[in-house]
């Protein structure tokens, strides 16, 4: 709850200070929507002119009040200047431009501060999905959905792209039980109500769906057509790591949020309970006259072990202690419904 709160008050001061906000950009009347979409843009300036067209079909095949944010997230092209010349005869649309490149979950939430919709179609023009199949996730929602999951296929982005995204989705999935074939799509459709019950800062918005099971919203996935075109390569080792790291991240917020010992002092223990032994044995050893023990490696790792679970469980310790403080500002659970009076 702290870290939402966090969170709104970054969305307040992205809206009233950090975005360039042009009010001649937003066109039609502001009435409030049934179906937002938010589009993340950087260094499209090629591609914006398909996706404004394809949009329009999108909205055309709805039948509902849709609107379109298109956020900016800081490009160092001409992609806003080429945005604002294509939105001027599309009604409903905002055009939002971050002063600054802030990532993916910034600009989802600048642009959920711009929008009014009860659904959120969210997407990022970097992985190209087809526009015109987005309705298909709204049409998933209205079945009783509350988080649908674009699945790009078939995907046209390179076959080292694809084997990295299979092994990251089969990885998520032994983690945390959680069974999607694109869980990192960077194309999906909520109800508001979700992604305002979850915090989601840095990259986790490809994590969005582990944290939304965790709360018990109902989640399913739609086969998206992914458009040909030119496509970012996965080539660095520490994009790999930021992602594990990521993984690790988000299995600790979703189960020992609220209980970090659990986590910490079942490592601590381990490393203790082992040092302990190691640190026994040689204590016996030299004392019975078996042979030296100094400058012994082992020794040194027994010492090292002892003293890396003691530090893990006085983290955990301190977690607990920062835990109770906040207790009652932490909610780990989502009503669904209640009835009666």
């Amino acid at each position: 709850m702290t870290d939402r709160l966090d969170n709104a008050a970054v969305t307040e001061a992205l809206a009233a200070e950090a975005l360039e906000v042009d009010s001649g950009l937003w066109r039609g009347s502001r009435k409030k929507a049934d179906v937002s979409f938010v589009v993340i843009l950087n260094d499209n300036e090629a591609d914006v002119d398909q996706l404004v067209s394809g949009l329009r079909k999108s909205l055309d095949s709805l039948d509902a009040r849709a609107e379109v944010v298109f956020v900016d997230d800081g490009s160092s092209d001409r992609t806003f200047e080429r945005l604002s010349r294509a939105i001027e005869e599309f009604d409903q649309v905002r055009a939002v431009r971050l002063r600054s490149r802030s990532g993916e979950a910034a600009a989802l939430d600048a642009g959920l501060s711009q929008s009014s919709g009860d659904v959120v179609v969210y997407f990022t023009a970097r992985v190209r999905p087809n526009p015109e199949q987005l309705a298909a996730l709204v049409a998933k929602i209205r079945q009783g959905y509350d988080l649908v999951i674009g699945w790009r296929h078939p995907r046209r982005d390179s076959r080292l792209n694809q084997i990295i995204s299979k092994m990251f989705n089969r990885m998520v999935a032994w983690l945390t039980g959680l069974k999607l074939h694109d869980i990192n799509s960077g194309v999906f459709a909520a109800r508001r109500e979700v992604l305002e019950s979850i915090p989601f800062y840095g990259d986790l918005n490809n994590f969005i769906a582990v944290m939304a099971d965790r709360f018990g919203y109902k989640i399913a996935e739609v086969q998206i057509e992914q458009l040909p075109g030119r496509f970012r390569q996965s080539r660095y080792v520490r994009e790999y790591l930021q992602r594990l790291l990521d993984i690790i991240t988000v299995i600790f917020l979703t189960r020992y949020s609220k209980k970090p010992l659990h986590f910490l002092g079942f490592l601590g223990a381990v490393f203790s309970l082992v040092g302990g032994v190691i640190s026994a044995y040689l204590f016996f050893y030299r004392l019975f006259g078996f042979g030296g023990i100094a400058g012994r490696p082992l020794m040194l790792l027994g010492a090292l072990l002892l003293v890396i679970g003691i530090q893990m469980i006085s983290i955990g310790l301190l977690g607990e202690m920062i835990i109770f403080t906040h207790a009652r500002d932490i909610r780990e659970y989502s009503i669904e419904k209640v009835i009666g009076n």
